[in-house]
């Protein structure tokens, strides 16, 4: 006979596992173009940057309509708002031509790691 095993129990295993971070190549205040999906083309600054779920939340990209209720501070209605995208479909816009581009990063001497514009081998500051 199959022994019983109760869902519950086996659900908590799979949340004490630490959650895998994933390394952006954008952060908050960089200027992307997405490249691929419903919003191809599209520039605009990243408002978010969420590295547990390698997800970025660009401005004026991937619009939703969010059906909010009343409450006793706000009104009922249809609100449009940026919904996040994976961060795999934007590219970071070179400084020097305003193209997409790749990144490669370099440490410097004093061991500070900076963002290099494949394209135009220049460097891309973080907004921080």
């Amino acid at each position: 006979m199959k022994p019983l095993v109760y869902k519950k129990t086996r659900r908590s295993k799979l949340r004490n596992q630490p959650v895998v971070r994933q390394k952006l190549h954008v952060t908050k205040g960089d200027e992307v173009q997405v490249i691929s999906g419903e919003d191809a083309g599209k520039r605009g600054r990243v408002l978010r940057a969420d590295p547990k779920t390698g997800r970025v939340t660009v401005q004026g990209v991937n619009m939703i309509t969010k059906h909010q209720r009343q409450t006793q501070t706000t009104e009922a209605g249809r609100i449009t708002r940026e919904a996040p995208i994976h961060h795999s479909k934007v590219m970071l816009i070179d400084p020097k031509s305003g193209e997409p581009t790749r990144i490669r990063r370099r440490r410097d001497a004093d061991g500070t790691v900076e963002r290099i514009a494949v394209k135009s081998d220049q460097s891309i500051p973080r907004n921080r």
